[in-house]
C-alpha cells in the first residue's frame, strides 16, 4: 500500500540501497520468530489431537500448513531476490534487472500475507473451538 508506490518513484541507485538494506535486516531477524511461529503452531496442532480436540487439531494442522507454503513461497521466490538486492547493496551496484526482481518480489507479497492472515485467522479459531 505504502512501500510499492514509493518505490516506484525513487531511482534504481536508490531502490536497491534501501530493498538491499531492508532485506540485510529482515532476513538477519526475522528467520527465528518465523521458524517459532512454525513450531508453535504444530505443537498447539499436536497437543489439540493428544486431548481429542479434533476440530482445533485441524485448523492448528492447517495453520502449520498455510506457513510452510509461505516458507516454501519465500524460499523459492523471495529469499534469491533479496539476495541479490542485499549483494547489490552491500557492493553499492545496480543491477540492470533491478526494477525487475523488486517487481517479481512484489509480486508474492499479497500471497504471502495473505499466507500469514490466513494462518493467524486458523490459529484463533483453533483456540476458539
Amino acid at each position: 500500500m505504502v512501500q510499492r508506490p514509493a518505490l516506484a518513484r525513487i531511482d534504481d541507485r536508490s531502490l536497491v540501497a534501501v530493498m538491499g538494506s531492508v532485506h540485510r535486516y529482515g532476513d538477519r531477524r526475522m528467520p527465528l520468530p518465523g521458524a517459532l511461529g512454525i513450531v508453535a503452531a504444530a505443537a498447539g496442532a499436536l497437543a489439540a489431537a493428544a486431548a481429542g480436540r479434533w476440530i482445533a487439531a485441524a485448523l492448528a494442522g492447517t495453520a502449520v500448513t498455510l506457513l510452510l507454503v509461505w516458507l516454501g513461497l519465500y524460499l523459492r521466490v523471495s529469499a534469491p531476490i533479496n539476495r541479490q538486492l542485499t549483494a547489490a547493496a552491500e557492493a553499492n551496484t545496480v543491477p540492470a534487472n533491478a526494477r525487475a526482481l523488486q517487481s517479481d518480489w512484489d509480486r508474492v507479497i499479497n500471497v504471502r500475507a495473505a499466507l500469514q492472515g490466513a494462518a493467524l485467522l486458523a490459529l484463533c479459531l483453533a483456540l476458539a473451538a
